[in-house]
Formats: C-alpha cells, sequence, structure tokens
C-alpha cells in the first residue's frame, strides 16, 4: 500500500511539473544525452537477452560435473583449461559465482573454480561478438579483450594454488549443493532474475555513459588521452564502479570515443573481473575473508593483463 501511496504521489508531481519537465527536454543537450542512451541500449540490448538465456540454459541444463570431467588432474594444468571452458560455458557475472560454489562443492580445486569465475563472463563468443559489433573498425580490441581477460582469469588461478588458503573461503561452501527440481523453471527464474539485474545496470551504465559523452568538457578527456597512467585508472575505476553487463560493457565502452583505446580496453577487461556487485556477491558466496583479499588482487592483476594486452595488440593509442 506504501508503494501505491507513492506512486501516486510521484503522478501527481509529475502532473504539477509538467511545465517545467518539458522546457527541460526540450533543451539540445538533453536531447543529445537521450539519443546517445538510446543508441547505447538498443544496440546491447539483444546481446543482453541472448547473454542472459545462455546463462539460464547453463544453470538448468549444465552440470558442473561436466566441466571436472574435462580438467587435468594436476591443478597448474587444469587452470588454463578452465579459462578456455569459458568459451564454451559462457554466462555474466552473476551466474559464474554460483557455478564456481558448486564447482568447489563438487571437489575441484579451488584455483581452478576461481579461474572460470573470471573467465566464464568475459571470454565467452557473446562476449567477443558484442565486443566487434561495439568496434566494428578495431578488430584488435577482440583479441586483446580475449587475451587480456584469460590472462587475468589464469594468473588469478595459479595465484590462489600458490598462495589461498583455505580458511579465507567460508567451510559452508565446499557442502555439495542439492539437486533435482524443474529444470525449465530454474532456466526461466535465472533468465529472469539476470535479466532485470543485468538490463538495470545496463540502463545505469548506458545513463552514465551518455551524460559522460555530452557533458564532460573535450579538454578534459583530451587531458586523460595525453595522460596514459591516470586515463587507464579512471577506466579501471569506471569499471568497478558501474558493474556492467559483460555482454553489454563494450557499447559503453565504444561510446567514449574520446577515450583512447588501451584504457577503454582495460575497462573491459576489468569489468568483468571485479567491480562492485561482484565483491558483495563474492563476499556473500565465499565470505568476507575472500572478498577482502580475493577482490584487490584481482582489480591489480585485471589493470595489468588489460594494460599488457593493449600495449602489445593494439599499440600505444
Amino acid at each position: 500500500m506504501n508503494s501505491l501511496y507513492a506512486f501516486a504521489a510521484l503522478l501527481v508531481l509529475a502532473l504539477v511539473a509538467r511545465p517545467w519537465i518539458v522546457d527541460a527536454l526540450a533543451a539540445p543537450v538533453v536531447r543529445t544525452v537521450a539519443t546517445v542512451f538510446v543508441a547505447i541500449c538498443v544496440q546491447a540490448l539483444p546481446f543482453l537477452v541472448l547473454g542472459v538465456l545462455v546463462s539460464g540454459a547453463i544453470a538448468a541444463f549444465v552440470s558442473p560435473a561436466a566441466l571436472r570431467r574435462v580438467l587435468p588432474n594436476r591443478t597448474g594444468a587444469a587452470v588454463p583449461v578452465a579459462g578456455l571452458a569459458g568459451l564454451a560455458l559462457p554466462g555474466c557475472e552473476c551466474a559464474s559465482v554460483p557455478v564456481a560454489r558448486r564447482l568447489i562443492g563438487q571437489g575441484v580445486p579451488e584455483a581452478v573454480a576461481l579461474t572460470f569465475l573470471l573467465a566464464a563472463p568475459a571470454v565467452n563468443p557473446v562476449v567477443l561478438v558484442a565486443t566487434a559489433v561495439a568496434f566494428p573498425g578495431e578488430p584488435g580490441m577482440v583479441v586483446a579483450r580475449a587475451a587480456g581477460s584469460l590472462a587475468t582469469a589464469c594468473v588469478m588461478g595459479w595465484l590462489w594454488q600458490r598462495a589461498g588458503r583455505a580458511e579465507w573461503i567460508a567451510a559452508r561452501v565446499r557442502t555439495p549443493a542439492p539437486q533435482g527440481g524443474n529444470r525449465w523453471a530454474v532456466f526461466a527464474e535465472s533468465a529472469r532474475h539476470d535479466l532485470v539485474s543485468a538490463g538495470g545496470l545496463l540502463v545505469v551504465g548506458a545513463l552514465v555513459a551518455s551524460c559522460l559523452s555530452v557533458l564532460v568538457p573535450a579538454s578534459w578527456t583530451a587531458g586523460l588521452a595525453d595522460d596514459w597512467l591516470l586515463a587507464v585508472l579512471v577506466m579501471a575505476a569506471l569499471a568497478v564502479v558501474l558493474a556492467l553487463c559483460s555482454e553489454a560493457d563494450a557499447f559503453v565502452a565504444a561510446s567514449l570515443s574520446a577515450m583512447p583505446l588501451v584504457p577503454r580496453l582495460v575497462f573491459l577487461v576489468v569489468g568483468p573481473a571485479v567491480d562492485v556487485k561482484l565483491v558483495a556477491l563474492q563476499a556473500g558466496t565465499f565470505g568476507r575473508a575472500f572478498a577482502a583479499r580475493f577482490a584487490p588482487a584481482t582489480f591489480v592483476v585485471a589493470v595489468l593483463c588489460g594494460l599488457a594486452a593493449g600495449v602489445l595488440v593494439l599499440g600505444v593509442r
């Protein structure tokens, strides 16, 4: 009932303020922001929906045991295999966290499960095709994104194998998850949940990107273009704060055309690996001790791997 009252009050307020709202919407700057916002959403939405459907299908019909059967027995060798498995078993960042938890619960080494957690939302075909569409004149962005993201996942897997401790992950994670239930119901619920959460984040990200592209003075972006280190750090921090879905983040990065390519690549490598929503999910799933160590390390590794991949594949631009 309270929500109904709030909605009614909002309608009354909109009617009273209608003249001022119409005048504000008629401003050229607002029309430009709206045009860029709609363009980003329209471009990204098909890939977002496709990614959500694929993620839901994996949650419902693909058992984590299928990945476990193809992994080498040696953890060090299994880490890159788990990274490459992201090409065949795509999913968004939100979906990869429970999948990694199920893998650990089924006895998969933690380093391998965490590698898959980082690789699946970053190197899967939906994300790479979306990147190619968002950057039609820059095929190197696809190669660089795949290389930087895969390197991030593998380096973090090997780091955890070497320095990670079992007590940093909550004991409940190692309890096998119950099986059963209607798979189509799981598919529908997973797809609905991912679409609602990722769609809302896409809208927020598109709104921020459209405002930045119009309202930020050209001199500021020109200054960032001249200061590579600052541009990389700004884009990396923006990726963490915006928390975009990996199926849609390339279109937001492409809209920031005044920024150099390599900082935008760092944005695309960091985003699927660590952002505010992922930190919260990891803390709730694996425990705060895990998130407090894993997230900062992942951020540093993702920035370095994205920067290295950008310089090697794209050059200094």
